[in-house]
């Protein structure tokens, strides 16, 4: 079954509402945003939270120590990097990774076989957008093909930019991914909606992953 993890959560209700819809994932940001939280919010907002749903925190080219402390803090399962990675030793970060790339990059194969991450995340690029991820926007799906596409079949990857509950089934089939994140999907007016993260978590448990060569 592919993963689902909801991002840029900021309060305890609706933390509990994606966690009782189904959600396996909780993504938290950390970097400039319009959703952006502190460590000390999610540790307050995620007391209840299950122990096999992972927490995930998401920062844009941050340094080690600025991980290090939210990690402890937040108590995070997961980080999410975009931008640039900061050199460190396995031992020092305590987490997991999951490093996103950009879906379109020319040298996209390149950069995964460079990734020393245990995840990655295809997302849109940048191009004009203030903040990185959580734009809405969906990335050329037909870059991922041929060899590249087996490549990431080795890879345990995610699948971001612009999903909603009315592609994610088809983006599922295409790319046979680990898992699919989303965020202003299921957004009303800036702000998460109960009844549209219920539906893109809906659509997701009754897609099917296919794994194909393309």
């Amino acid at each position: 079954m592919t993963k689902i993890k909801i991002c840029g959560l900021k309060n305890q209700a609706i933390v509990e509402t994606t966690v009782e819809a189904g959600a396996d994932y909780l993504g938290f940001v950390f970097a400039p945003s319009t959703r952006q939280v502190t460590a000390e919010m999610i540790r307050e907002i995620t007391t209840t939270v299950p122990k096999n749903i992972q927490k995930v925190g998401v920062f844009v080219s941050p340094t080690l120590k600025e991980l290090q402390r939210t990690i402890e803090i937040a108590q995070l399962d997961f980080v999410q990097i975009h931008g640039d990675i900061p050199t460190y030793q396995r031992k020092e970060l305590a987490v997991p990774m999951i490093q996103a790339l950009n879906g379109q990059a020319v040298d996209l194969s390149q950069q995964i076989m460079k990734s020393r991450a245990e995840h990655l995340l295809l997302d849109a690029p940048m191009k004009n957008h203030r903040y990185a991820g959580g734009n809405g926007q969906v990335f050329d799906w037909s870059n991922i093909s041929g060899n590249l596409h087996q490549q990431l079949q080795q890879k345990t990857f995610w699948i971001a930019g612009g999903l909603t509950n009315e592609n994610v089934g088809e983006a599922i089939a295409y790319f046979n991914p680990y898992g699919v994140d989303v965020s202003s999907a299921v957004e009303t007016d800036g702000v998460k909606d109960r009844q549209k993260i219920q539906a893109f978590i809906k659509a997701v448990k009754e897609s099917k992953n296919v794994s194909t060569t393309r």
